[in-house]
């Protein structure tokens, strides 16, 4: 149900929209799942056949696609004819500035008669101590590859969770490689935020690759089981399986999922800004879908949810008196905005003055 609750925030510009449309797999689109046609799973199965480079972490995409098989059979792949083909690789992205899976990843792509059309590669815990200049080494081979193999999609990724939360080094480096993606138009696969919210859109922003809301989940909630989940929990295996389903969807021409704009939500400067006592701030929503708005302190806690549910396409605005959820005034400061909807996630900071 749409809840409209206080807040006073302040919105920083957000990036001009790319000349490609990005595609973002994050916790969002999850749910979007079930509305994927069957013929649109069997064009993308036929369309893409896929090499991917993981270690450990990112095994756990693949056990997610085979809970996925369990429970839906369409959902197979590797298994002959009229199924999803793919190659995998026992290597990661590396640390930092670390460029070897690049040379693995030319060398397949220029095998005779290579078919590979779509490249994925995952982190194995290189992104927690990153560097802003390592990451941006490894975003600008990634470019350099998709420029170099026109006919080949390739998938970006953020790395697993670690637990320091929103003041830490991976969470900079996550947020350097979404706002990349979003600005020149990538695909993303975000591992990071799959494993940052529970399917009521609760966020958990201290949590760790182990996914310690999905055991509590799981208790009061029925969930697949699977033999074991790299570093995790089953349930976050599940629900990345299907993330990287949709997104195979949306990136498969003439679907009308990726192309249908569905990913490209928009959010405007609040008025005024600084504020005393309220604010306006629109967002506009391409398409129908779950929208969500929160309002985070610089701790990480969550001050206010905003908007919770589904909302048509167009202009929105909600207006913030700042109070908190439970009706008690905020205190002067700076705060996180942050608008999640159809694939896409904008954060933005806020400043109360009284």
């Amino acid at each position: 149900m749409l809840r409209l609750l206080s807040l006073l925030v302040m919105v920083v510009p957000v990036l001009a929209p790319a000349t490609a449309v990005a595609i973002v797999a994050d916790h969002t689109v999850v749910p979007l799942f079930e509305s994927l046609a069957d013929t649109a799973v069997v064009q993308a199965m036929n369309h893409f056949r896929m090499f991917y480079g993981h270690t450990s972490h990112g095994s756990q995409i693949v056990r997610g696609m085979q809970m996925v098989r369990n429970e839906y059979p369409l959902f197979d792949f590797n298994n002959g004819p009229g199924t999803f083909q793919f190659s995998e690789y026992g290597d990661d992205l590396g640390h930092t500035g670390d460029t070897t899976w690049v040379a693995v990843t030319r060398a397949r792509l220029d095998q005779p008669g290579n078919t590979v059309n779509l490249v994925m590669w995952s982190w194995c815990g290189g992104c927690s101590d990153n560097t802003e200049a390592g990451i941006n080494i490894y975003l600008d081979a990634m470019d350099r590859l998709e420029q170099q193999y026109p006919a080949v999609r390739f998938v970006y990724m953020t790395g697993h969770l670690d637990g320091s939360g929103p003041s830490g080094n991976l969470y900079a480096r996550n947020n350097q490689i979404r706002a990349y993606c979003t600005a020149h138009g990538k695909v993303l696969l975000d591992f990071a935020d799959i494993e940052s919210y529970d399917p009521n859109g609760t966020w958990y922003p201290f949590e760790t690759d182990a996914c310690g809301w999905c055991a509590t989940w799981c208790a009061s909630h029925s969930c697949p089981g699977c033999p074991s989940c790299a570093h995790s929990h089953c349930y976050n295996c599940y629900r990345k399986g299907k993330a990287f389903w949709w997104m195979l969807v949306a990136m498969t021409p003439g679907t009308g999922v990726g192309d249908s704009g569905m990913v490209e939500p928009t959010l405007a400067q609040s008025t005024p800004n600084p504020f005393s006592p309220e604010t306006s701030i629109s967002f506009t929503m391409p398409s129908p879908g779950r929208v969500e708005v929160a309002v985070y302190a610089l701790s990480g806690r969550e001050v206010a949810r905003l908007v919770d549910g589904v909302l048509g396409a167009g202009e929105h605005t909600v207006v913030w008196d700042g109070r908190q959820s439970d009706g008690s005034p905020a205190a002067a400061g700076v705060y996180f905005l942050r608008l999640v909807a159809a694939g896409k996630e904008l954060t933005t900071k806020s400043v109360l003055i009284r």
